[in-house]
């Protein structure tokens, strides 16, 4: 089994906002495969369905960005994951500008307090990445008030296409297996970081 875990924040008034692209990628997800996210487990909402041969269980834990890690371990622990192989993660990232991807492994949280708490539950880094671009266009002063601000409508456009390439992304990660993926996926992004 696989487990897919999107990060954000629980409450309506995070629903749209950057730190919260976690959550709407596995919503995205689940909704292409006609799956509810709303099982409670582990403190956190979960759907299950099936990418290929495989059992995938989708998860957004419900502890808060900065306590992730709490539920993400006791997801583990009841689902017999092995993080190294099983656990995909897909996170906001405030250093990509928004819209671009990048699957990544074995990093540091990179000041992340969602990627930190799970690194620092689990023990090791030694985990699936999926980082979506969220930075904006101009420079800001305060990151912590843009990522829980509302996405102006001009963005949404742009994460509803990052969240079909994460799709894309994800299911060749258990179709094809991780370093596939990042080839294709990553080359992709730096392809256009060149444009």
């Amino acid at each position: 089994m696989k487990l897919i875990v999107g990060l954000g924040n629980p409450g309506i008034e995070y629903q749209f906002t950057p730190h919260n692209v976690g959550f709407l990628a596995v919503d995205y997800i689940a909704n292409e495969y006609g799956v509810e996210v709303r099982n409670r487990q582990a403190r956190a909402l979960t759907g299950r369905l099936t990418i290929g041969s495989e059992q995938v269980l989708l998860a957004k834990p419900e502890t808060y960005m900065n306590l992730s890690g709490l539920s993400v371990r006791e997801l583990i622990e009841k689902n017999e994951i092995a993080p190294e192989t099983d656990l995909i993660v897909i996170q906001d990232e405030l250093d990509f500008a928004l819209g671009t991807l990048k699957l990544q492994t074995r990093r540091s949280s990179a000041g992340h307090n969602g990627i930190e708490s799970i690194i620092g539950v689990l023990g090791t880094n030694d985990f699936l990445r999926v980082r979506i671009g969220v930075a904006p266009e101009r420079r800001i002063s305060d990151g912590q008030s843009y990522l829980l601000s509302p996405f102006k409508k001009s963005e949404l456009e742009i994460v509803g296409e990052v969240l079909v390439t994460t799709l894309e992304a994800v299911r060749m990660v258990i179709t094809e297996g991780a370093a596939a993926a990042m080839n294709r996926f990553n080359r992709k992004a730096e392809t256009e970081d060149l444009k």
